[in-house]
């Protein structure tokens, strides 16, 4: 099929060529009767910008890199980052911006990766998920001068805009919650120490814990896997002092230890409270349904592109604060046994 070009789109309108140019690249120096018309024009004849000319002509490569820094077998089961990209995705294809994604194994391949795509202008800027408290990468996105927005809290060893919700609130919320059930006796399965969101959600548990005087907090550490859930949670559970609640760092190890506790034969919520720190479909299609924190996540991809895009744009950069998760409550939580 011949494609259309930008005289046949003056020539049907009636104007000049240049006329044309400034309507489709949305520049000044035609009426906004014109450029809707123009627009419209190019519409039903299906043009479609050459990539290559533009970024030929802009010095841009019209695509954002996202790179994962974790085992790729865990983002099949993982609804959050399904539900980021898809967020991600909504603002990127509406502006005719591709997302470029890959998953490697460590931080030292995410770093030979951003050196990559930088120098070969694969990308226009990135997305930077799964902070580490130290973390590697930064350092080498400023030398760089990637333009780049952190999906977390921002950070003092970094000037880079960020977006993000409040952990600690949240996590406050949960264990609030549960201490008005009656629970003494409440323990967090928590994910990678490493990452930064990890270590503030745990130092937002134990002062809680602290806070409504209930001893020493209890916390595992684990992956975010499945298996590393089931295992924290028979640990947990076979335990003399087994707790009566635990917090989940996300979603589908809270769903392994429903599982877990009906193979010990723990009744939940009668026995056992389970509380999912993220909340997705898979809270719903177990039973009893998850209790979970909420929050919407397709914002947060969508916001966090908004962001990095003002960015590449020559905007300063700027940091954004998500609504903070709330509690939604189901039947995985009741009042704490008796005794």
């Amino acid at each position: 099929m011949k494609r259309v070009t930008i005289g046949e789109i003056a020539e049907r309108a009636g104007v000049s060529i240049g006329a044309v140019s400034y309507a489709l690249n949305g520049r000044p120096g035609v009426s906004e009767e014109t450029r809707r018309r123009i627009l419209e024009i190019a519409d039903r004849l299906g043009w479609r910008p050459s990539l290559a000319a533009r970024s030929l002509s802009a010095s841009r490569a019209h695509s954002v890199g996202l790179i994962l820094a974790r085992p790729a077998d865990t983002l099949g089961v993982e609804p959050f980052f399904m539900r980021f990209i898809s967020g991600l995705e909504r603002e990127l294809s509406g502006r005719r911006v591709g997302l470029l994604l890959q998953v490697v194994g460590d931080h030292a391949a995410a770093v030979e990766a951003i050196r990559r795509w930088w120098a070969e202008r694969r990308v226009d800027g990135l997305v930077v998920t799964d902070l580490y408290a130290q973390d590697a990468r930064l350092p080498v996105i400023e030398e760089l001068g990637v333009p780049a927005v952190l999906a977390g809290r921002p950070r003092a060893d970094s000037g880079l805009g960020a977006v993000w919700a409040d952990d600690t609130a949240a996590v406050d919320s949960s264990v609030d919650y549960l201490v008005a059930l009656g629970h003494r006796r409440i323990a967090r399965v928590s994910g990678l120490p490493a990452l930064d969101h990890t270590r503030v959600r745990v130092a937002a548990f134990r002062a809680a814990v602290l806070r409504h005087g209930l001893g020493e907090p209890r916390v595992v550490e684990t992956d975010y896997t499945a298996e590393e859930g089931a295992r924290a949670t028979r640990a947990l559970l076979s335990r003399p002092d087994r707790p009566t609640a635990i917090l989940y760092d996300n979603d589908v190890m809270a769903v392994a230890a429903l599982n877990v506790a009906q193979e010990m034969g723990i009744a939940v919520p009668a026995e056992l409270s389970l509380l999912a720190g993220d909340d997705s479909q898979l809270c719903v299609l177990v039973r009893p349904a998850l209790t979970a924190l909420s929050w919407d996540i397709q914002a947060y991809g969508l916001h966090t592109a908004q962001v990095l895009l003002e960015l590449i744009d020559g905007l300063p950069p700027r940091s954004h604060q998500e609504r903070t998760p709330v509690l939604t409550v189901r039947g995985s939580t009741g009042a704490a046994p008796a005794g």
